[in-house]
């Protein structure tokens, strides 16, 4: 490749630049749980709320000692084991003295401390002591935040005259987002989110709807006597496995093995800029001694694409849209198109280290849902009116998690899912797990583990090892086995593959760190070299990566990695994708300015060869681009503290593509080799 000479200078300069002091910050923590967490990013994925909840703790850190599963599970890098395990300690115990006794317990090793404490203490304020309105407004904290970014080049929407009947973006390329939030220790929040996308207008009047294209807002109340929580507004509901009722964030098979056992939060806030898949109404948990009751109703408008049935000449839901974009006529056509309701509940019952939940709900649509026209897609839900209920259940015997759940769609088909964490020794643990989700189950909540983004029509086995052999050094590994028993789009027969991955971590001091991955994924799809019958062929996938983190000094910290992706159909030639970077973070204790930059070489030979890379961001942003194709990337964050309570940040990104005469397609398209894009954001806290 031509970068290949590059990829080494990279090499060359870590390796003159090598030396190690001081401490992680707390950046790359949140970036490490995200990329454990989360091993198949993709360039939409919207990380808001996780970014958010773990810069919520990071300043208001949860209180160890009057915490509870629920908080400690939003850490999404603690595992259940872990949890029981911190739960049992303060049980017998009774309060922690110092955070040193947090050695003592099993499963908590010093990364697993480093991160714990990040986010957590044991002798922060917390709960509705000595509470007063006059301290509510006194002791309340409320932080504003205004974000701005676009593309520095013209997109060839933006030069389509107004009067053309070509389609084109109705309003200016800049995207615009404003939050308020308010709170007041962790029991009283309100939050409030204000997005125009870019293409979009400032001020739509559209549906006789005035205002931002997006409003979102949420009052939550937490620990209130027999109140545990309370919303009005915007809310989240996480269930058991994520097979009768998720929404809102959720993870797949990661770096972190122990993330395959969903840890549901119940009802939650909805803080996220994400413009799907979450409800508005109002709801809350109501405790009950060992019994916790969570009723809820919505009613929410939905974007969707709307077609004429031929048969009854009735309108149809083709689509539900889920971008959340409102730049053309189209698009804002199917703009709250259709009226959603959604009322049910969820009951459960804890004693002990036993959970058991029993949750139903019934959602009713304005329009029916059109059947599929395909034949891969003929068991898609039809209808207007669907009825869900499913049982879940998590219970701890001595060092193993057994946990599972059994959804069911009324009038239609079942998935379940049952697995189990154990600690084996100290050095190793395992998860093991087991799923069978018919071609006919039907939710529109649905985020169960799989292969596959929804639980539906896959059945599958995964098992994960993780070795500590000493606290230096870590090694996590699963394989998941896996068929899909109807067809799939692209895969016109029943299908099957497998999923490998390994990875080692090597810690050999507290300032450097070492990993490798590797990730072997085989599956069918149809063959390109099909004539009249399509036929099945395999397609094997391989990641390799090696990573490199360490500190200079106080001050300056560096990172690379190089990763190769190989690409293969059968009977067809061998595909390749070649990714380098460099990492620069400075971060000066006591300064009022910090910042990081990144410089990346990337080589690939299209699509399927693309490689995606978190980055660095302004606070509670996140970018997850896709190297495709060859040329170099560069960014530059920076953060400079104004005064007290007021910062503010710049990000400038340059990607150049070689052998390339425009960049990106249809109404993005950019004249040209190169696109750059700025973000400027300013936070008031008072």
């Amino acid at each position: 490749m031509n970068s290949s000479w590059k990829i080494i200078l990279i090499l060359c300069i870590n390796l003159i630049f090598f030396k190690s002091y001081a401490q992680q910050t707390n950046d790359l923590v949140i970036e490490y749980i995200i990329e454990s967490i989360a091993a198949n990013q993709t360039e939409d994925f919207d990380y808001t709320e996780l970014v958010d909840r773990l810069n919520y703790y990071r300043k208001n850190k949860i209180n160890l000692n009057k915490t509870n599963r629920e908080q400690l599970q939003e850490l999404y890098f603690l595992n259940p084991l872990q949890i029981n395990n911190l739960l049992d300690h303060i049980a017998v115990n009774d309060k922690l003295i110092n955070t040193l006794e947090l050695q003592s317990i099993d499963g908590f090793d010093l990364e697993t401390i480093k991160n714990l404490l990040y986010f957590a203490d044991i002798n922060t304020p917390t709960g509705f002591e000595n509470f007063s309105f006059k301290r509510l407004f006194r002791d309340g904290r409320n932080d504003i935040l205004i974000r701005y970014n676009r593309y520095l080049e013209p997109q060839i929407s933006y030069s389509i005259p107004n009067n053309s009947s070509k389609s084109r973006y109705l309003g200016s390329p800049e995207r615009v987002y404003t939050r308020y939030r308010f709170s007041f220790s962790n029991n009283i929040q309100f939050s409030l989110n204000l997005e125009k996308d870019a293409g979009e207008k400032f001020w739509n009047n559209t549906n006789n709807l005035k205002g931002p294209d997006f409003v979102s807002a949420s009052l939550y109340i937490k620990d209130l006597s027999k109140i545990k929580k309370l919303v009005i507004g915007d809310y989240a509901l996480q269930f058991g496995q994520g097979l009768t009722l998720w929404s809102g964030l959720s993870f797949g098979k990661g770096a972190d093995i122990f993330t395959v056992a969903k840890q549901d939060l119940g009802l939650r806030p909805y803080t996220s800029v994400n413009e799907y898949s979450f409800f508005r109404g109002i709801s809350t948990q109501i405790n009950f001694g060992r019994f916790d009751f969570t009723p809820f109703i919505s009613f929410n408008k939905l974007d969707a694409g709307i077609s004429l049935n031929p048969i009854t000449n009735a309108q149809d839901i083709s689509s539900l849209q889920q971008s959340g974009l409102h730049r053309t006529e189209n698009e804002l056509k199917n703009k709250n198109r259709i009226n959603q309701q959604v009322f049910g509940g969820n009951l459960q019952y804890s004693v002990r280290k036993l959970s058991i939940g029993l949750t139903g709900y019934h959602s009713k649509y304005s329009e029916n849902f059109a059947p599929g026209t395909s034949l891969y897609n003929q068991f898609n839900f039809s209808g207007n009116q669907l009825d869900n209920v499913g049982i879940n259940y998590s219970y701890t015997y001595q060092n193993i998690y057994f946990f599972g759940e059994f959804a069911h769609s009324l009038g239609s088909g079942i998935a379940y899912i049952n697995g189990l964490i154990s600690s084996l020794s100290p050095a190793v643990s395992m998860v093991l797990f087991h799923r069978n989700y018919q071609k006919n189950y039907h939710s529109f909540y649905n985020q169960g583990i799989g292969e596959s983004s929804t639980a539906v029509n896959e059945k599958g086995f995964y098992g994960g090892l993780q070795i500590k052999p000493d606290s230096k050094l870590e090694i996590n590994f699963y394989a998941d086995l896996f068929k899909f028993p109807w067809l799939k789009f692209r895969v016109d027969a029943p299908s099957t593959g497998f999923d490998l991955f390994s990875q080692l971590n090597f810690t050999p001091n507290k300032t450097t760190r070492f990993s490798l991955r590797y990730q072997l994924q085989n599956k069918q799809q149809n063959s390109p070299n099909s004539s009249f019958v399509n036929s099945l062929v395999f397609v094997k996938k391989s990641n390799y990566r090696a990573e490199f983190q360490y500190q200079i000094n106080k001050t300056f910290s560096l990172r690379n990695r190089i990763e190769m992706v190989q690409y293969h159909e059968e009977n067809s030639p061998f595909r390749y994708g070649y990714l380098a970077y460099q990492d620069i973070n400075y971060n000066p204790l006591s300064s009022k300015i910090s910042g990081n930059m990144r410089f990346a070489l990337f080589d690939t030979d299209g699509f399927d060869t693309k490689i995606y890379a978190y980055e660095n961001d302004v606070l509670y942003g996140f970018s997850i681009p896709a190297f495709q194709n060859q040329g170099i990337r560069y960014y530059a964050n920076a953060r400079y503290n104004l005064k007290r309570g007021i910062d503010f940040w710049f990000r400038y990104s340059y990607t150049q593509y070689n052998n390339q005469t425009t960049v990106g397609s249809g109404l993005d398209l950019i004249e040209g080799n190169h696109r750059s894009e700025i973000k400027i954001q300013l936070r008031f806290q008072f």
